[in-house]
């Protein structure tokens, strides 16, 4: 017991918010710590802090990152990181990394990454795991930006696994949304997602360098024409681009194009509705996360749950039969008789 570290002493919310409002890095990491925390009393002591930072967001650019394994995305963001802070701009990095999805375990290794971006003063790095979340972006991903934003980050960069339905979360909660592909698209053009170039707003073929340009050039001509398709109509089509983040080639352009299209929105009021319908999104987000728990955490269904899993994996019921018995439980049932009293009701008038 001699041997045990001391453990630490809880902040209060006045000290969470001078901390995160001065970019303590001593308190910053602690804030985003008791945002991801599912602890109850964490959970209450987040809200306060989130309503009362609040004020100090919404001044920075949000953007996303995405992009299929080996595209090379730590590698862009460590390049338009360093360019970003050479031009007197503070750059955050929230890295959602794979996790286990037998453990929960995450490699967590941006920061080995990206350690030329994770060495400057005006940059924070925020490496978190995704914990099995839908499309591998972690729970907390939006407060967590919030926080940043708070901290005076003037850009707050999200990337993530780039698997999934990654690409339509992080777009909800972005200001602009870069999708890096592979150069050599060919037929690679036929799988790509229509919902990715549906919201995407810049695209860059990464890897443009050496025998791989021709390739890269003939694939941002395909994804640009494709775009041209599916946008037609529309006020503006996303801009197409190649670079090598790895040469540090053209990345300013890249990000030029994501400034851009971050000013036009900004001008025609775009931005400002996205902001809006991404708050709505999130509230619903929110409560849909919150029933999941209530409903796992349910006595009665805990009481049922193994009885019923089991009953359902030896094809004994039809899974259809114990969610209805697992929602009963959790007393859904009696939502659905006041709907049909409800309803009995009105046809009686």
């Amino acid at each position: 017991m001699a041997n045990e570290s001391p453990r630490r002493r809880e902040l209060s919310v006045d000290e969470y918010l001078d901390g995160v409002r001065a970019r303590d890095m001593t308190v910053l990491p602690r804030a985003l710590t008791l945002i991801e925390s599912s602890h109850p009393d964490h959970q209450r002591l987040a809200e306060e802090l989130l309503t009362r930072l609040l004020p100090d967001t919404s001044r920075g650019m949000r953007v996303g990152v995405t992009g299929a394994p080996g595209v090379g995305k730590s590698t862009f963001i460590e390049a338009v990181g360093l360019q970003l802070i050479q031009s007197g701009r503070r750059v955050a990095v929230l890295a959602v990394d794979p996790s286990s999805g037998k453990t929960g375990g995450s490699i967590l290794g941006d920061k080995t990454r990206m350690p030329k971006l994770a060495a400057e003063a005006s940059a924070f790095i925020r490496p978190s795991p995704s914990a099995g979340t839908l499309g591998g972006v972690a729970s907390k991903t939006r407060e967590s930006m919030l926080v940043c934003e708070a901290a005076g980050f003037d850009v707050v960069l999200i990337e993530t696994v780039g698997v999934g339905q990654s690409e339509t979360m992080v777009a909800e909660m972005t200001d602009c949304f870069l999708a890096l592909m592979l150069p050599g698209a060919g037929d690679e053009l036929q799988g790509i997602k229509r919902g990715l170039l549906e919201f995407v707003d810049v695209i860059a073929v990464n890897k443009a360098d050496g025998q791989n340009r021709p390739a890269a050039e003939l694939a941002a001509r395909q994804y640009q024409s494709a775009l041209e398709t599916l946008w037609a109509g529309r006020p503006s089509t996303p801009r197409v681009l190649t670079c090598s983040a790895l040469d540090d080639e053209y990345v300013d352009d890249v990000w030029a194009a994501i400034e851009h299209r971050f000013d036009e929105l900004t001008r025609t009021g775009r931005l400002a509705e996205r902001h809006r319908r991404q708050n709505v999104n999130w509230l619903w987000t929110i409560i849909e996360d919150r029933l999941k728990r209530a409903l796992r955490d349910h006595p009665a269904v805990l009481a049922i749950r193994d009885e019923l899993e089991a009953k359902v994996h030896g094809g004994l019921i039809p899974p259809e039969r114990a969610a209805r018995e697992i929602l009963e439980a959790f007393g859904l049932h009696e939502v659905d008789d006041d709907v049909e009293r409800g309803k009995s009701s009105s046809a009686r008038r």
